[in-house]
């Protein structure tokens, strides 16, 4: 179930880039802040990973104010990331989710479904990464035909080395399911 509250030190970071603007900002968000602020998953992340700034003419004012090494990420101990290279499948855009909507005045932060989140971790499949595909599945739940039709579809075309890719996600998959017969069996106790 994805979070309501947005937790500190973002709220506190976030909203002085709100004060900083006078227009609307949109950030298109994905990585461990999705993951952390909206799924509920515990563990340590320092920055907010966006596929895009709109108006594409603020990006270079919005990095210096609070990218990495700007005078908020020594503030605030986070930053934001513009991440130029990720796959992610087509038509994401889509499927954007609104997050902590009313919270500030002129930025709107849309994240990633949780579907093309995950699938935007295949490439690099770090153990960070397969736990947040782990916790995904588990949050939200995953349909794992859905994760693989999109695979198919959006993703796989546009990869440099599908044929990895495909392994990789195979071997989520397999980890999802083997989890799920176990919290199963965990449920209904031994069989007969």
């Amino acid at each position: 179930m994805p979070s309501k509250q947005l937790p500190e030190p973002w709220k506190s970071f976030l909203s002085k880039i709100n004060a900083a603007v006078n227009q609307t900002i949109d950030f298109e968000c994905l990585g461990g802040f999705v993951v952390t602020t909206l799924y509920g998953l515990k563990r340590p992340t320092a920055d907010v990973d966006v596929l895009s700034i709109e108006p594409g003419d603020q990006r270079d004012f919005i990095v210096k104010l609070a990218g990495q090494g700007s005078p908020l990420h020594k503030k605030h101990g986070v930053y934001l990331e513009v991440v130029t290279v990720a796959a992610v499948p087509e038509g994401y855009e889509q499927r954007l989710t609104l997050m902590f909507d009313g919270v500030f005045k002129h930025l709107r932060l849309f994240a990633l479904d949780p579907y093309d989140l995950a699938l935007s971790k295949l490439e690099r499949n770090i153990q960070r990464d397969r736990d947040d595909v782990k916790h995904l599945a588990r949050t939200v739940p995953f349909d794992l035909g859905i994760l693989k039709r999109r695979y198919e579809k959006e993703l796989r075309p546009n990869l440099g080395n599908p044929q990895r890719e495909d392994l990789t996600l195979n071997l989520w998959v397999e980890a999802i399911e083997e989890e799920r017969a176990q919290n199963d069996r965990a449920h209904t106790g031994p069989t007969q």
